[in-house]
């Protein structure tokens, strides 16, 4: 049976889960909710960057990215974010919806799913 890793546990969730070669981010939001979603989108990614750090892996590995926006209408200013940080030569299939995220503060939350080198 292959183990399970959890990192960074929390009261209900794991920051990301690691199983069979892949890591599991659990959905992602800004420390400091009162940045715009540019800078939101920034902050979760450098979230986003030290998960998949302390997994073993990095952003050229990710498989699958999922983002959440609060408002469609500022799906530029967050694709701005991502795109200055975006591993250009390992893009990842990525689906953007718009959601009602739990707290009113948020714009972007993200999930992500990386394979192990």
């Amino acid at each position: 049976m292959s183990p399970i890793t959890r990192l960074q546990p929390e009261t209900r969730l794991s920051g990301a889960t690691i199983h069979n070669g892949l890591v599991y981010l659990a959905g992602q939001v800004a420390e400091d909710s009162s940045l715009d979603t540019a800078g939101q989108t920034a902050d979760i990614l450098r979230q986003v960057d030290a998960l998949l750090a302390e997994a073993g892996t990095d952003k050229s590995r990710l498989l699958s990215v999922q983002i959440f926006l609060a408002d469609m209408n500022e799906l530029a200013d967050m694709n701005r974010a991502w795109d200055e940080w975006l591993d250009h030569g390992n893009k990842p299939a990525r689906a953007t919806v718009e959601a009602a995220l739990a707290d009113p503060a948020w714009r972007v939350e993200l999930t992500a799913i990386a394979a192990l080198p």
